[in-house]
């Protein structure tokens, strides 16, 4: 089963630097161009019981299990993300340092195998301010959600910057293994809502959604929840959520997962998002990428629970 996922891994690299050089060659795009905005009517408040036993984990469908859990029912929105840097900035838990928020990460072991990168116990950078597609802002002396995005998902946040938001709550990453049982459920589909896709399913390239502007590189989030069946204009979702009843676990963005492995310094990623095909929707593709890493195509929720 680890040599498939191996195998998987190295090809979710390449899809990470493809995005990467089509960010590169396409024309500049206004990231602060207005929107449209709309209410899904899902709150991003709630959470969903993962009970535990046995699912159907991978490509070739091996049997795995967990223990019970919750997750968020969606990705963690700005406005969740600005709060919780109001409270940790108030009390000293982040700091603003260079143009970037940092926080406290313990470190990892560092074991000295070949391309580890030593993750030391220190300062390490949670979002950066002045990127361009950030959508949180700061005044000064208070952060908050950048108009038209406070519903959407948070971005352009590190792993550092996703851990340190669950941590201070006392949340955590989900595994590997809880994130794809939330998003599968016990059954061996491989997407969230069931056995085919469409384009009224998730936001990913070519989707053809409300946030999409082919013409340019344009694509967009979505707010979150934004695929439970609503009609949105002349916009009709479809009811896209896992068998828990959680949204956008296919689509959107990528998420961060909490696992950290013997002698790896990377970190690993599943959901596919706004900027991938189809086929990376499916429920056994992961990406990987350092901890520092921030893209206006990922984000993470949490999970609480053993």
């Amino acid at each position: 089963m680890r040599n498939v996922f191996l195998t998987l891994r190295r090809r979710s690299v390449l899809a990470l630097g493809l995005v990467a050089v089509l960010l590169a060659s396409c024309a500049p795009v206004d990231l602060y161009a207005p929107i449209s905005t709309f209410e899904t009517g899902v709150d991003p408040n709630t959470w969903a019981q993962v009970p535990e036993g046995e699912f159907y984990f991978g490509q070739h469908e091996d049997i795995a299990s967990t223990a019970a859990y919750e997750i968020m029912v969606t990705d963690v929105t700005v406005t969740q993300y600005a709060d919780f840097l109001n409270a940790a900035l108030a009390d000293g838990s982040v700091k603003v340092v260079d143009g970037e928020i940092q926080g406290y990460y313990p470190g990892d072991e560092f074991r000295g195998v070949k391309h580890e990168e030593e993750i030391a116990a220190g300062d390490w950078a949670f979002i950066p301010l002045d990127d361009p597609s950030q959508r949180i802002q700061f005044d000064g002396s208070a952060f908050s959600a950048q108009p038209d995005y406070t519903n959407h998902p948070m971005t352009m946040v590190s792993w550092f910057g996703a851990w340190g938001y669950c941590d201070y709550y006392g949340y955590r990453l989900p595994s590997e293994m809880e994130w794809e049982k939330a998003a599968r459920g016990t059954d061996e589909r491989p997407f969230p809502w069931g056995e085919e896709i469409a384009r009224e399913n998730a936001n990913f390239y070519a989707s053809r959604d409300p946030f999409e502007d082919m013409g340019s590189y344009g694509s967009r989030t979505s707010p979150v929840g934004f695929y439970n069946g609503q009609k949105y204009g002349d916009y009709q979702t479809l009811d896209s959520t896992s068998p828990y009843g959680l949204y956008d676990m296919a689509g959107n963005v990528w998420q961060w997962t909490g696992d950290v492995y013997e002698g790896m310094h990377y970190r690993f990623l599943r959901g596919g998002s706004k900027d991938t095909y189809d086929m990376d929707l499916r429920l056994w593709v992961s990406n990987n990428a350092t901890p520092m890493y921030v893209s206006p195509g990922v984000g993470f929720r949490c999970v609480q629970g053993q």
